[in-house]
């Protein structure tokens, strides 16, 4: 077997962000032009939370089935066009998914043509009270509570694996590699190494495969969607996924299929770097990637150059996902209309909470009026024609929810204000369990992997960090600017810079951008910690962290405590923090006309 490359080019080919994206990106992945590799990414925490409620009910299910759907489209064309595939569609239950789709090969008649590896060793499950009582306490990342204090509640734990076992599954001569939980972007990665023979301590080569996973692990988020300047998008329709051209020193470039919808530019790529970044140093389990190291470049319509990814030595420590039952949630929504919809949702609130026993008989509640201020403080002065009025809780009794909070909330219909009637496909509320999420590390020494292809179960040696150290590394600065004068004007933040938000748990990410560096200069000096707190005021109810990204001219703020718990926990209409974002962007700011300027046309 070669230990240096045979191929100095590969592409990859994204054709999924999550697991309910479109069914049909695949097809028209493989179809639209040339590409080596299929990549699909399906798991978040809730995802992981739902499969586990799915394997609870039936054993044999606990994998993304969509992963079956599209690959009924597309495995007799990879098969024909020596496609490979690699997913985390495995889930919670990677072994049913092999199954599934060894039967959809079988039944396509190509089951002679199809290798399937699975990769297994992220479910540390079975051996938890073993690991607890060696000394890994998997205390919470966020509060440091010990797991110990819900260990009787826990469903599942999965680590997050990097790209090695993926990389084995590929060298056994895998054509279709099924993973659990393995991080989004070691999907993307583990083809590289594969191909170009990196070694896994070359940690500038490997950071560039974890920042390519990262741009195109969230599909057509990074060629157009949730784009902040959405009307320079040609087209919507037949959105484009984003395909990524891998050279083995390292650089790469983004862009999509011809012909395809959506934009690929270097502000769509940037949106997408800064989306749940967290730190500039992105800690992954194959190494930390410098965020704030990387060249982008416009190389021609929808092409953007990747280069310059500087990293570090892998952490010492893995990310674990936990899920634990915390209780049960109900939501219920009534559908007001004006005039006075307000003044009306507002009358419907008190009488709905007086006859289901007052919001404080409740562990946590929350009512929100969609349409005017349920994600954020309203933008406008005016009141709406029709707003949606949300009540939710969640508690420990399920039976409290049943008979107080669910059989009062179509009753309010006839018995409250006029121009209000009850949504068709709701009815009365009826409570759902809740699984909790629980971030933690455990020692990467205490996580074998292993990869099945065929009848060949293998162990997978892990990255050796024993005498890893880093390179110093200084991010590139923007050179400072004159400050530039005219007549001070008023507005929006949006026509300074461009912004995307996320989250991770309870916190929520908001990368901002500028859209030239003397408005770098300025958000450097004016978008503090502070100022966006006093933004958020009432959302976030922990501390603001602003970390600066000089060569995006981005800069990326942390809100801890900001999405009601975050996940499945959260009674919010927006418990991911996606539309923080355009609420930063519609603060009001005053400017030297001069700013305005330097906007490129």
């Amino acid at each position: 077997m070669p230990n240096s490359p045979t191929k100095r080019r590969i592409v990859i080919a994204n054709c999924g962000g999550f697991w309910g994206d479109d069914p049909t990106a695949a097809r028209r992945q493989v179809e639209g032009g040339p590409v080596d590799y299929l990549v699909m990414d399906y798991l978040a925490e809730v995802t992981m939370a739902i499969l586990q409620k799915q394997r609870a009910r039936k054993p044999e299910t606990g994998f993304a089935a969509d992963f079956i759907t599209q690959l009924r489209d597309v495995l007799p064309q990879c098969v024909e066009k020596g496609v490979k595939i690699i997913s985390n569609a495995g889930g919670v239950n990677p072994l049913a998914c092999r199954a599934a789709v060894e039967k959809l090969a079988k039944e396509l008649g190509i089951a002679d043509r199809v290798k399937v590896g699975v990769v297994l060793g992220d479910d540390i499950f079975p051996k938890l009270d073993e690991l607890l009582a060696s000394g890994e306490p998997l205390s919470h990342m966020d509060t440091g509570r010990p797991l110990a204090d819900v260990r009787a509640k826990v469903l599942s734990a999965n680590v997050y694996l990097g790209a090695a076992p993926i990389v084995e599954a590929l060298r056994l001569g895998a054509n279709v590699v099924i993973a659990g939980r393995v991080t989004d972007t070691a999907v993307t990665l583990a083809p590289m190494i594969h191909e170009f023979w990196w070694r896994t301590d070359d940690w500038d080569r490997i950071a560039a495969g974890v920042i390519a996973g990262h741009i195109i692990e969230c599909g057509t988020q990074c060629t157009g969607g949730n784009f902040t300047d959405w009307k320079k998008v040609p087209s919507f329709r037949n959105m484009g996924y984003p395909i990524v051209e891998a050279h083995d020193d390292g650089t790469f470039f983004v862009t999509k299929h011809p012909g395809s919808g959506g934009l690929v530019t270097v502000h769509t790529v940037s949106e997408q770097l800064v989306y749940e970044m967290g730190t500039p140093a992105y800690i992954s389990p194959d190494c930390i990637a410098r965020f704030d190291s990387i060249r982008l470049e416009q190389d021609g319509p929808d092409r953007v150059r990747v280069s310059g990814a500087r990293g570090a030595p892998a952490p010492a420590k893995l990310k674990v996902s936990v899920s634990f039952e915390q209780g049960y949630r109900a939501f219920g929504r009534l559908l007001i209309s004006g005039p006075d919809a307000l003044a009306k949702a507002s009358a419907v609130s008190e009488a709905f909470w007086a006859a289901a026993g007052g919001r404080d008989l409740y562990e946590h509640s929350e009512t929100q009026v969609i349409g005017w201020d349920s994600s954020h403080p309203a933008l406008s002065t005016r009141e709406p024609g029709e707003v949606l009025l949300q009540v939710a809780v969640r508690d420990a009794d399920e039976s409290k929810i049943n008979t107080r909070f669910g059989p009062q909330l179509v009753p309010r219909v006839l018995g409250t204000v006029p121009g209000i009637t009850y949504l068709g496909d709701l009815g009365r509320p009826r409570a759902s369990d809740v699984v909790g999420y629980w971030p933690a590390l455990i020692s990467r020494g205490r996580v074998p992997s292993q990869v099945v292809v065929g009848d060949v179960k293998r162990d997978v040696a892990d990255v050796d960090i024993t005498n890893a150290r880093a390179e110093p590394f200084t991010p590139p600065q923007v050179a400072a600017l004159a400050p530039l004068r005219g007549t001070r004007t008023k507005v929006p933040v949006s026509r300074l810079c461009l912004a995307r938000s996320g989250d991770k748990g309870d916190t929520s990410n908001v990368g901002v951008i500028a859209r030239s560096p003397e408005i770098y200069g300025w958000m450097v000096a004016n978008l503090t910690a502070a100022w966006v707190k006093d933004r958020f005021k009432g959302v976030c109810k922990g501390k603001v962290e602003r970390h600066e990204v000089p060569n995006l001219l981005a800069m990326n703020f942390l809100l801890h405590e900001s999405l009601g718990g975050g996940g499945t926990l959260s009674l919010l209409v927006d418990a991911q923090g996606k539309t923080y974002s355009q609420f930063l962007l519609a603060a009001e700011v005053v400017v030297e006309a001069g700013l305005l300027e330097s906007v490129p046309a």
